[in-house]
């Protein structure tokens, strides 16, 4: 007798055993996906933050007059305009995703058609980020080296503080890269467990 109760037990165990981990492992996932969310959107507003306050005076040599007092700011070169547009965007939409996350979180059963449309979102967001990453580093390394073929001169030399700004907002704007990558890479493999389940 004991050993029939025994064996009606275990299938029992068994059948709540996997659904149990599956729920476990899918808030687990959502956990993971609020992070990088909320990292998304505090690297995008520092990267926006450094770029906007970048802004210096100094004097410039103008010949044949001497020196001319001249400021730089970000809004002098489009780059660096479509830069602080494209990481606004990017802050903006990780508030979005952040809640659709926490959502996801209180009702762990959310709609297969909405991940697939975030992940989707992730990667057009990912390519404005990367985009913005490109073009501002671009007319940085010019602003740094200068180009000697088109005989533009490098700036950073005159206004370094307004460089390393520049610099500390794209070093940090490839880490939103980093973070927007980590993110679709962790929806299509939470998809890959949930279809493979």
């Amino acid at each position: 007798m004991a050993s029939s109760m025994t064996s009606s037990v275990a299938p029992s165990e068994y059948k709540n055993s996997p659904p149990r981990a599956s729920a476990t492992t899918s808030k687990q996932s959502a956990v993971v996906e609020v992070v990088l969310r909320v990292l998304l959107f505090l690297g995008s507003l520092t990267a926006v933050v450094v770029m906007v306050t970048s802004k210096q005076k100094e004097l410039v040599p103008f010949p044949p007059f001497g020196s001319v007092p001249n400021t730089t700011r970000f809004t002098d070169t489009p780059a660096f305009v479509y830069f602080v547009a494209g990481l606004f965007r990017a802050g903006l939409y990780s508030i979005i995703t952040t809640l659709l996350s926490i959502s996801a979180l209180s009702k762990p059963v959310y709609s297969k058609i909405l991940a697939l449309y975030v992940v989707a979102m992730d990667v057009v967001m990912l390519a404005i980020v990367a985009a913005a990453l490109g073009t501002a580093a671009g007319v940085a390394y010019v602003g740094l080296r200068g180009n000697s073929h088109t005989r533009w001169t490098k700036i950073c030399n005159i206004y370094d503080t307004f460089c390393q700004q520049a610099a500390v907002a794209i070093i940090v704007s490839s880490f939103v890269a980093t973070l927007l990558i980590m993110l679709i890479l962790h929806s299509v493999f939470t998809m890959y467990r949930k279809i493979s389940n």
